[in-house]
């Protein structure tokens, strides 16, 4: 099985969820906090071509989404979910999963152990 990558914000509790299910997997994960070591648009690009959710999934609709005058229309497409992404980490949906050549939105947390079984 390939290694696991997550992109984890440990102050989520879905996000520390999903740790805790790798761990318990006994599957070998790198934790990367997106938010201290953000992803470059080309790392950002790369995860967009795995993922297997609709690529707007992976900004967050939040209270620091209005702030920043976004609408869904800001990002509707690749380039926009990239280019915000790139501005703005701390919009990306948590956590993420990636092995291989998947990628997952770990949300709802039933969808990390079947992710991990695959």
């Amino acid at each position: 099985m390939d290694q696991v990558t997550l992109l984890h914000n440990p102050r989520c509790s879905t996000s520390r969820s999903a740790l805790d299910q790798v761990e318990s997997a006994g599957v070998e994960a790198e934790v990367v906090r997106y938010l201290t070591a953000p992803l470059d648009e080309a790392a950002l690009r790369d995860l967009v071509d795995k993922l297997e959710d609709p690529v707007t999934d992976l900004v967050r609709r939040d209270a620091a989404f209005a702030a920043l005058g976004l609408t869904d229309d800001d990002v509707a497409t690749t380039d926009q979910v990239v280019a915000v992404l790139a501005e703005h980490p701390r919009l990306m949906q948590r956590p993420v999963l990636i092995r291989g050549d998947r990628a997952i939105i770990g949300r709802p947390k039933e969808r990390v152990p079947a992710f991990l079984s695959d």
